[in-house]
């Protein structure tokens, strides 16, 4: 986080203020933004995509995307996460619209892949990628955002541009699916 010396008190800068800074000529300060979102938005792209390949050239795209339309953005409609979330994802929508999506038959068997053998497990968590990777888009980005993001219900109906009904419709259909794909590693666990 980026914090100011004034006297002897540190003070937090707002993502707003760094905005407001870069847009004024102080282009330099929009890496401490990069610094400050970068994490978060290479685990939704990552998680959405599957690939960490992928993930690191859409966090990538998606700071370039914010830079050149940063005039763009306005705070008083949303946090600058928010923003930068929703342009992180419609990049990863483009980019799965452009590929193959994953059929649910193509999901070998998970049964068998409950080992406490660190390749085992490299297989087991391949496989939960590949359940995630299963999902309809809509779902798949919801749950990311809810579950690994640990975002309100709320801002993901704002970076999804849907209602709130919605977002807890494709959240609860998602663990739904991934429940009733993953439920044979839960069955053989036990």
């Amino acid at each position: 986080m980026q914090l100011e010396n004034r006297g002897s008190r540190r003070v937090e800068i707002e993502d707003r203020e760094l905005v407001r800074r870069v847009l004024a000529g102080q282009t330099d300060d929009f890496r401490v933004l990069v610094d400050r979102h970068q994490q978060s938005i290479f685990r939704f792209a990552s998680g959405l995509l599957g690939s960490r390949e992928e993930a690191q050239d859409v966090t990538q795209e998606a700071f370039l995307a914010a830079f050149a339309n940063l005039s763009g953005y306005d705070s008083s409609r949303a946090a600058f996460s928010t923003w930068l979330l929703t342009i992180a994802r419609n990049r990863c929508i483009n980019l799965l619209k452009r590929s193959r999506p994953i059929a649910l038959d193509e999901l070998e068997s998970i049964a068998d892949v409950t080992s406490a053998d660190p390749i085992v497990r490299q297989e087991l968590s391949q496989q939960l990628d590949r359940a995630l990777a299963a999902l309809p888009v809509e779902q798949r980005s919801a749950f990311v955002l809810a579950e690994i993001e640990e975002l309100p219900y709320a801002e993901i109906a704002r970076i999804e541009r849907t209602s709130l009904g919605t977002v807890k419709s494709r959240i609860h259909r998602a663990k739904q699916r991934l429940q009733s794909l993953l439920e044979p590693i839960v069955r053989e666990s036990k």
